[in-house]
């Protein structure tokens, strides 16, 4: 019996050693990174969707609107800063109104105040309310911005993109600017036809869908929906074309060339007598919902009058014939050589 023996013969591929080679450098650089490398360096090479999970899971805005959230995803929110924060100003007087309202003072626990400043911060902490600080890089808007300067129109459309990132986060809003007096709950007297928005007015013309009405955007309620969403993202994008216009403005001037009719949005304006103001006072006390601080210059002026408005809603609320007081103060706000 003979045994044949065959002599094996091997190919080298190249190519196949390239890739072996280039296998095993990989497979050390990992090993290296898993063994040695701090973990701030080995979050570099957590995959993306890994890194998104992880940041959803801290969101600390989801956080602070679930927790002042009703039970609609509606929430009511204004923002604070280090001038309005102070004792005895600003958002003192504002829950002062919402604390002494008639119904009112169950909405304190729905409010979401966005402190922009770490004074602002500390203090609504130190009151027990619901808070959010808002981080912007660069710039303090800690101090009084008065109406108009650079860093007031910066502080509005900081706003707007803050509150864009609530409609994405599928909550509803209220929006109230802080020198507002809340006097009755506002919901009675929003409309309930399908509104994805509901402004406020300096002046109304009694058409409440009449979108030449003069808006004010210190208080406004929005539906979140894929329509609110596109409307907040192309009104901030719009700021690049607008350098030193508020963002009221730039919403106002969306509003005449028929942004709001292409995005299919529809917006009722509201009644200066339920949603009153300097600019146009309520003609009905008995049915003011708030009072806006609108038509005013500075901080210590809207001080000033707003509290005397609200001592006399107090001791008139139901009388027919009870008359706000004149607003003399915000009026010499403006005056050059008058400073208050």
């Amino acid at each position: 019996m003979k045994i044949i023996t065959r002599a094996m013969h091997f190919s080298v591929n190249p190519t196949r050693v390239a890739i072996l080679m280039a296998s095993t450098v990989v497979i050390s650089v990992v090993l290296y990174t898993l063994l040695w490398l701090p973990t701030s360096s080995i979050d570099f090479f957590l995959l993306p969707q890994q890194q998104n999970t992880r940041a959803f899971a801290k969101d600390e805005l989801e956080a602070a609107l679930r927790g002042a959230s009703m039970d609609d995803r509606t929430v009511i929110i204004s923002v604070l800063n280090k001038a309005y924060a102070k004792e005895n100003g600003m958002l003192d007087l504002f829950l002062r109104s919402l604390e002494r309202g008639d119904g009112t003072e169950f909405l304190i626990k729905h409010l979401l105040l966005v402190a922009v400043d770490q004074a602002s911060f500390d203090r609504c902490q130190s009151l027990g309310l619901h808070c959010y600080k808002l981080v912007t890089d660069g710039v303090d808007f800690s101090k009084e911005e008065l109406y108009m300067s650079t860093d007031f129109i910066k502080m509005m459309w900081r706003r707007t993109l803050f509150l864009g990132d609530v409609l994405r986060h599928g909550y509803n809003f209220i929006f109230t600017d802080m020198d507002i007096l809340w006097l009755r709950s506002p919901f009675p007297k929003f409309g309930h036809q399908g509104e994805d928005m509901q402004i406020s007015c300096d002046w109304f013309n009694g058409r409440p869908f009449d979108h030449s009405n003069h808006i004010n955007t210190g208080f406004y309620f929005v539906v979140s929906n894929s329509k609110t969403i596109a409307l907040f993202d192309w009104w901030y994008k719009s700021r690049n074309g607008a350098a030193g216009v508020k963002e009221q403005d730039v919403l106002a001037q969306m509003n005449a060339r028929g942004v709001f009719q292409r995005l299919g949005i529809k917006v009722r304006f509201l009644d200066t007598m339920f949603f009153s103001g300097f600019c146009q006072k309520s003609r009905d006390f008995r049915e003011v919902r708030t009072i806006h601080a609108n038509c005013c210059r500075t901080v210590k002026a809207k001080l000033v009058d707003l509290t005397a408005a609200l001592q006399v809603w107090k001791r008139f609320n139901g009388t027919a014939t009870a008359r706000w007081p004149s607003h003399d103060a915000c009026r010499n706000s403006w005056k050059k050589n008058i400073v208050i």
